[in-house]
């Protein structure tokens, strides 16, 4: 089971930590993937993961924005996001699955329940 938490509102320019708790089961031989969802568009790849070599992907759109990290003790993947836009409001689901070659939702088969993150003044 996995388990989002961190968001919340905020406003344009702000910075908020998601966490991706795992339970059950050990995140250090798996991918990890934050993918976000807005109203009335798809879902969409954020950043992704893998915790056996420790490669990561950003999305074009949060690059030099957003930072995903781990825990291995808090068994706990983050993303940090900083300097929030209006533009990366949505919710935000952490996926697991066994390390893929490519950050796309179609690779992951754990999901959590999402956690909404909302950037407004």
């Amino acid at each position: 089971q996995v388990l989002e938490s961190g968001g919340g509102l905020v406003q344009p320019g702000g910075s908020l930590r998601l966490s991706c708790a795992a339970s059950g089961f050990t995140l250090d031989y798996y991918g990890v993937g934050w993918f976000r969802q807005a109203p009335g568009k798809e879902r969409e790849a954020v950043s992704c993961i893998n915790l056996v070599n420790s490669d990561t992907y950003y999305a074009d759109s949060v690059k030099g924005r957003f930072t995903v990290s781990r825990d291995n003790a808090k068994n706990t993947v983050y993303l940090q996001m900083n300097d929030l836009k209006p533009e990366d409001a949505g919710v935000y689901y952490c996926a697991v699955d066994h390390p893929q070659s490519e950050c796309v939702s179609d690779a992951f088969g754990s999901w959590g329940q999402g956690t909404q993150v909302t950037v407004s003044s």
